[in-house]
């Protein structure tokens, strides 16, 4: 039962940082456009968000790949 709680306590205590730093994890990616564009959808504390990115395998070009965090524009305390 202590388990429990502790691993409870963790991801109340990760959705808290995510909500006051406006930053989200990868969930996903899918390429776009013949391969040229790159979508990417990440979990931050106010839901799902997308992000497109113009996608190249070099990474010269755009990028390679997703980013694993992302700032969101939306943030809670922004001073």
């Amino acid at each position: 039962m202590k388990f429990l709680v502790r691993i409870l306590a963790i991801l109340v205590i990760i959705w808290l940082i995510m909500l006051v730093t406006g930053y989200g994890v990868l969930t996903g990616s899918s390429k776009n456009v013949a391969g040229l564009g790159l979508k990417c959808q990440y979990l931050t504390a106010r839901g799902m968000v997308s992000s497109q990115y113009l996608h190249s395998d070099s990474g010269v070009v755009g990028v390679s790949e997703c980013p694993v965090l992302k700032k969101s524009s939306e943030v809670v305390d922004n001073n």
